[in-house]
């Protein structure tokens, strides 16, 4: 009888801690990485920064001129990938621009002009000092992308 009670609260104890551990471990669920970015203002500023890049860079810019030559379609260019970053990293934003073959079909996008992209989004995260996991978490989330943008090797 006693090696029954004994177990009954060794039980007990078991199923007290797993469930103390699930409620605490609740409060140490990791943040979005939206939150983690720093919300919609941060996104934008990175977006401000990777647009001003991708304007400088010679290796890509030519896909960008006739947006860039517009104030107002490089405004509505900026919001779009704001909200595409936004949604893609879990906040509140939803991206209604086109799909990304739709939008890039016929341009000859290559493999190394993809490429030049990321690396100018890279470096505009590095500017603002971006963690290393948000950045790879963010690059992973917009990856996918790549097969609907590149034509061409």
């Amino acid at each position: 009888m006693r090696k029954s009670v004994a177990g009954v609260f060794v039980i007990g104890a078991i199923l007290v801690s797993v469930s103390s551990a699930s409620v605490f471990g609740q409060g140490a669920k990791e943040k979005s990485l939206y939150d983690r970015l720093g919300g919609k203002k941060a996104i934008s500023a990175v977006v401000d920064e990777f647009v001003a890049r991708v304007a400088a860079d010679t290796r890509i810019n030519m896909y960008f001129a006739k947006a860039a030559a517009d104030p107002k379609e490089l405004k509505s260019f900026k919001g779009k990938l704001v909200d595409q970053i936004c949604e893609a990293s879990g906040g509140p934003c939803k991206y209604k621009g086109k799909d990304m073959k739709t939008a890039h079909m016929g341009m000859g996008i290559s493999g190394a002009d993809f490429d030049a992209l990321v690396s100018d989004l890279v470096g505009a995260l590095d500017k603002f000092m971006v963690p290393q996991h948000e950045k790879d978490q963010l690059l992973g989330a917009l990856a996918p992308m790549k097969a609907d943008i590149v034509e061409r090797k």
